[in-house]
């Protein structure tokens, strides 16, 4: 993810591992039939630049005594393969195995992630660097961008690991926060923020399942998927990434990690489920606002400062971790950019998530018994202070196990990561036993997912992808995400029938904009086309029989007896791109064609519904909501507008809550269900039925 730098002066902290004793914090299938080996292995790197592919320092092959390699691989003694390699046995007793005949340049490569574009030109550097993990970044995707191309890509890479001495496979990961959503022809869903309002963890856990089907199918094991934050303010550019505002609304929204790994460890092995992500530990939605950076070109909240009381965080940040490692047992957790500063000790000593041992190692690993792997956000660490090899130190001894390290225009990648790590490792700044931890945990999701029995993409279910079964299930949940805000006169549901229908707004027929960012690209694009319906074509569908009218601006004239609907809202964005203030020019408030649309379509027409289609509340006026006779949520919907329009028609009742408080004003913000002073345009939880 594109990143911040920390502004010159401000000191970050590196949490020791005995402040956590003084946090005070929260107490608490294999595949099936033959596996079709690779045929054939676009670059645009993971969420920022283009990456770029360097050679840097291979991985050493040999170390002194200390590390030399024990064991042997192949048959051991009377014949028999080794341990690892005996799916009979357990887990641990495969992972003991495995890394007792392992070297440390094998071991520090299994902690090595690196981006596709990296070494799609060479895949043999994937075998040389030992790499543990390739993952596509946004928008960093085969040519051509087809469920068969990922497979082959993927399979390729796995063809090089296991020409490695011991045969260990990657893992290959994406970011699939709403769908497969890297992939075209993928099904895309609403965004987080709208399956919060359907309050129907059910439906979020299906829609996971589908998702994880469509993942591992077409190649990729792990997603960096679910983002259990909790927004506390909208002006935050992953607001939609969110559930809502509420940990507990997320809480219960945890579902999704059962959607991606199954109900059990033990689904993990089969062709339909994928390692699931809890992210972003810990933090990530409850910055506080720079007002300094805004219009700077700089994130004035993403990847920020929490300045709270360790109470604070324990409620509005660690609390959905607990039930994601301890009920629904995810088996990655990835730490967040952000920072906290506690109250307590006064503001200025922040302390980065990627170099807080108190919280990873004390927090997570002890306290709530986390077995999996902590995965490193993208060049994450190199946020820390000081040197690369000072940095590498801080984020390994903190506890992160894998390290997301691209090129991605640096000069820094994989090999630099692992020459670095193995230089720590012979001065003693980084214990063997760190290294043996972080390796274990690799290894242990690794043996779960069946890699070593099925290491190549079984594409049995490949077929499923995209198909109507799956659209069914995105369109009914773009529906149930629908709010209604207001609703004079009983105005909806509108009735199908030959009286004309008028239709304008920047997002009633755009795909790009109804899907949102992370959809093909990282920031996602107003032009991108993707298969599904916009909410136009729900409009034309569900009411057949109708004139409909489209004009994007209203400058077409609007029947005096039609009823209008204006479908508003926001352009695509990510992260801290997103931000208010940020640079991608985001504002929280509607754009003068959109006003003006509203306006004239209101004011002629003899009915007035708007649908704001966003990744978080906008600013209605008041003058202009006097206008309007109904105003719907209707988020980011994904690839099935048909499910906006089912709502409007009455083909589906409207059932959707608010997850995140609605403002009257931008300088409300933020503004969270119990706050002193109180006063939303719409509350926490409010949503009319028609």
């Amino acid at each position: 993810m594109p990143h911040h730098i920390p502004a010159p002066g401000r000191r970050i902290m590196v949490a020791g591992a005995a402040g956590v004793l003084a946090l005070g914090l929260l107490a608490t299938g294999s595949p099936a039939g033959a596996q079709q080996e690779p045929s054939h292995a676009h670059q645009q790197s993971h969420r920022h630049g283009t990456g770029h592919h360097g050679t840097g320092h291979q991985s050493r092959g040999h170390h002194d005594k200390r590390h030399r390699d024990r064991g042997h691989h192949g048959r051991g003694r009377h014949g028999r393969p080794p341990a690892y390699e005996d799916s009979r046995l357990p887990v641990r007793q495969r992972v003991t195995d495995l890394l007792s005949r392992m070297t440390l340049a094998e071991k520090i490569g299994q902690m090595t992630q690196a981006e596709r574009a990296d070494v799609t030109a060479d895949p043999s550097l994937v075998t040389q660097w030992h790499l543990g993990s390739v993952l596509s970044g946004g928008g960093s995707v085969p040519t051509p961008n087809t469920p068969t191309a990922w497979a082959d890509m993927v399979d390729t890479f796995q063809k090089a690991a296991l020409t490695t001495r011991l045969h260990i496979p990657i893992l290959y990961g994406i970011d699939a926060v709403h769908g497969d959503n890297n992939m075209y022809g993928a099904t895309v869903f609403p965004q987080n923020i709208g399956m919060g309002a359907t309050r129907d963890p059910k439906l979020v856990k299906k829609e996971e399942h589908i998702t994880a089907e469509e993942t591992r199918s077409s190649g990729p094991q792990w997603a960096f998927a679910p983002c259990i934050c909790v927004a506390r303010d909208d002006r935050w550019g992953r607001t939609y990434e969110s559930f809502g505002e509420n940990p507990k609304l997320v809480e219960k929204m945890e579902t999704a990690i059962d959607g991606f790994q199954g109900n059990s460890i033990k689904d993990l092995s089969h062709p339909d489920r994928v390692l699931s992500t809890a992210k972003h530990f810990a933090g990530d939605g409850l910055t506080s606002y720079d007002a300094s950076k805004a219009g700077t070109g700089a994130y004035p909240i993403d990847q920020g400062v929490d300045q709270v009381s360790r109470a604070q965080f324990a409620r509005l940040a660690l609390a959905p971790y607990v039930d994601a490692v301890r009920k629904h047992h995810v088996e990655s957790v990835m730490p967040s950019y952000s920072s906290v500063d506690w109250t307590e000790d006064g503001l200025g000593n922040p302390i980065k998530m990627s170099a807080n041992k108190a919280l990873i190692t004390g927090w997570l690993k002890h306290q709530q018994h986390f077995d999996g792997l902590v995965i490193s956000d993208w060049q994450a660490i190199r946020q820390l202070p000081g040197t690369y090899s000072d940095q590498v130190a801080a984020g390994v001894n903190a506890g992160i196990d894998m390290f997301m390290e691209p090129y991605s225009g640096s000069s820094t990648g994989a090999p630099e990561f692992e020459a670095t790590l193995t230089s720590l490792v012979d001065s003693g700044a980084v214990s063997m036993s760190r290294i043996d931890d972080a390796v274990s945990r690799i290894l242990k999701v690794k043996f779960e997912l069946g890699l070593f029995e099925h290491p190549y993409t079984n594409r049995s279910l490949a077929r499923t992808t995209g198909d109507a079964a799956h659209h069914a299930v995105a369109r009914r949940a773009a529906a149930e995400s629908q709010v209604l805000l207001k609703n004079s006169g009983r105005t909806l549901p509108l009735k199908p029938g030959p009286a004309p229908v008028y239709v304008a707004g920047s997002n009633a027929d755009s795909m790009g904009n109804q899907a949102g960012g992370w959809t093909l690209q990282w920031q996602g694009d107003s032009a991108n086309q993707i298969p599904g319906t916009t909410i136009l074509d729900g409009i034309e569908a569900d009411d057949p029989n109708a004139s409909v009218t489209y004009s994007e601006d209203a400058s077409d004239p609007v029947p005096s007896n039609a009823a209008g609907i204006v479908v508003v809202g926001e352009t695509p964005y990510a992260e801290g791109v997103g931000d208010v203030g940020g640079p991608g020019g985001q504002t929280m408030r509607l754009s003068s064609a959109d006003t003006a649309a509203i306006q004239k379509v209101c004011s002629q027409a003899a009915s007035c519904t708007v649908v704001v289609v966003s990744g978080r509340p906008l600013i209605i006026p008041p003058r202009l909501l006097g206008q309007i006779d109904s105003l719907v949520a209707g988020w980011l919907p994904g690839s099935e507008g048909a499910g906006v329009a089912d709502d409007l028609f009455g083909l589906h009742r409207y059932s959707g809550k608010l997850p995140v408080s609605w403002p009257r004003r931008l300088d409300q913000e933020p503004i969270n269900i119990g706050d002193a002073s109180y006063d939303p345009l719409f509350p926490y939880g409010y949503g009319l039925r028609d």
